[in-house]
């Protein structure tokens, strides 16, 4: 055996051995929940579901659904766990997107649902086929089945939006093997919808508590809350490592509502400033994943070349896969087409150095896009341009020195944007983003609109931004930050396996209680009694 087989070897070991401790730790708690829980109260259940944020082990979402599940079961809250046994013939997290013919770790996946749900109310759920929908499917093209419609119900909708997040691509190719995963999606989003259309009827649960509402399990399952009247709560990962976005609306476009009457005080303020001086270095994370391991400033060649031009324009992409793009297409109908737009202006504009900078996520390992902006770059040979510089999505340069000496800045949605607002510089955005929810930066509702602004900012001396964009940007970052994300630094930590999974902390029950954390509390108030998913001020 070589020295790299026992290496693995060893890793496998220690993997399992770690999530085997991790496992019995869930399980105590769950079993703790069972032994003291308040007197069954007699009103509706409250469902939960979550089949698209795990396999094995435990995720932060996966997380988050737990443990505000076994806080609803300690106060006398009756709970159903909808959970999947196989339901799903191709799953999100469990497609192979070289191998449409590999099945799911269904064994795994199912027994890690076992540890959690045991002893639980629990509602199996099992794949049964529609045969006159799979014959319905056969013959129809890529095109056909994303838009597919059956007795009303928008499956190729639901199904196109996962599969784009399987295949790390916007633009599905129409061949057999992207079919195939279509159909797959499509059926077992309508096995979903059917069975819990089912659950619903029998039940008539108070509230249903699930994951994003984007991916197809999920969605159909926010579609049939929504047909049947049920209120239906998706949570999403935080801006801050342990944190929980849950919403009344879709997670993914994150609605906040902030009153005009909210402003920072002086010790918010302090606050914020202590934040932003550490993402300006780099150092933060997100769902478990850092994306800089390091930053590096610009360098004498880059500052050379920027100093034959009148300005610097950094452009901003995102990962095209991303399930905020559903919500960020409004001028353009995807990233590439305003890249494309991009393109037009730096052509026009030989005196603007434009520096545009992929998204760090569009390689990480084991999650590259197979469309992505290196590869649009490559394409329309843009890079050939003299006016334009290049920076990959490993390229480690620091994206705040750029802000710093940009005219203004482009995005098409992504948070550098906020970020760009709080340093003094304009912002035009060519999609929908998280903080445009308030003044900010610059929206055009129209393309026309949008080309005359950007015409106009790439022609005037210097684009000043509105006062109230930056007092907006503030108000909404340390929203997003601290109120609207809900910590449950308290209860997790680092599984020490994998990035961005958890295991439990060392805690006293009545820590899981609305009395001892504020966390659960907001949440219990949200989901029993319609309140704001919000930390106090």
């Amino acid at each position: 055996m070589t020295l790299n087989s026992i290496t693995r070897v060893k890793n496998a070991i220690n993997q399992r051995w770690k999530h085997a401790l991790s496992d019995q730790r869930w399980k105590r708690l769950k079993q703790e929940v069972t032994q003291n829980a308040s007197a069954p109260q007699a009103i509706p259940p409250v469902v939960f579901f979550n089949s698209s944020t795990r396999l094995q082990a435990i995720s932060q979402n996966a997380a988050y659904s737990f443990l505000t599940l076994q806080a609803l079961r300690l106060q006398g809250v009756p709970v159903i766990q909808f959970a999947c046994n196989a339901g799903l013939t191709r799953c999100t997290l469990g497609s192979n997107r070289d191998d449409v013919n590999q099945q799911p770790p269904c064994e795994r996946c199912v027994a890690q649902s076992h540890v959690l749900f045991d002893d639980l109310s629990v509602r199996w759920f099992e794949y049964k086929e529609d045969s006159v929908l799979a014959a319905e499917l056969e013959k129809r093209s890529v095109e056909e089945l994303m838009s597919l419609r059956y007795q009303e119900v928008p499956l190729g909708f639901w199904a196109v939006n996962s599969l784009r997040w399987v295949l790390r691509r916007h633009h599905l190719q129409d061949d057999a093997p992207t079919r195939a995963f279509l159909r797959h999606y499509i059926l077992s989003g309508w096995n979903v919808y059917q069975q819990f259309s089912r659950l619903a009827e029998e039940v008539h649960p108070q509230a249903v508590v699930e994951f994003n509402g984007m991916f197809y399990p999920e969605a159909a399952i926010r579609f049939v809350c929504l047909q049947k009247g049920i209120r239906v709560i998706t949570h999403e990962v935080g801006l801050r490592p342990f944190t929980a976005f849950f919403t009344d609306g879709e997670a993914t476009a994150y609605p906040i509502h902030i009153s005009p009457e909210f402003q920072l005080t002086p010790a918010m303020d302090e606050r914020l400033d202590q934040y932003l001086s550490e993402r300006f270095k780099g150092n933060f994370s997100m769902a478990g994943i850092r994306f800089w391991p390091e930053m590096k400033g610009l360098d004498a060649a880059f500052l050379e070349k920027a100093s034959h031009f009148k300005q610097i324009v950094p452009v901003f992409t995102n990962v095209i896969f991303d399930t905020s793009q559903v919500h960020a297409n409004t001028i353009f109908a995807d990233m590439f087409i305003w890249l494309d737009n991009v393109k037009d202006a730096i052509e026009k504009h030989p005196e603007t150095l434009f520096v545009i900078r992929a998204h760090p996520d569009e390689f990480r390992a084991g999650k590259e896009a197979r469309e992505s902006v290196s590869g649009w770059v490559k394409q329309s040979k843009v890079d050939q341009l003299p006016n334009v510089v290049f920076v990959d999505s490993q390229e480690f340069l620091s994206s705040y020195d750029l802000i710093q000496r940009s005219h203004f800045v482009m995005v098409y949605n992504s948070t550098i944007g906020l970020e760009a607002i709080l340093m003094g510089k304009v912002v035009l955005a060519g999609g929908k983003a998280r903080f445009t929810q308030l003044e900010t930066a610059y929206l055009p509702k129209t393309l026309p609109e949008y080309d005359a602004l950007l015409e106009k900012f790439l022609t005037e001396p210097k684009p000043e931004v509105p006062a109230h964009f930056i007092v907006n940007a503030r108000r909404f970052l340390y929203y997003q930050l601290y109120l609207s994300s809900l910590p449950f630094d308290e209860f997790l930590r680092e599984d020490g396996v994998w990035k961005g999974y958890v295991t439990l902390k060392d805690f006293p029950l009545s820590q899981l209680t609305p009395a001892a954390s504020t966390t659960l509390r907001v949440l219990s108030d949200g989901i029993l009694r319609g309140s704001p998913f919000e930390m106090p001020l």
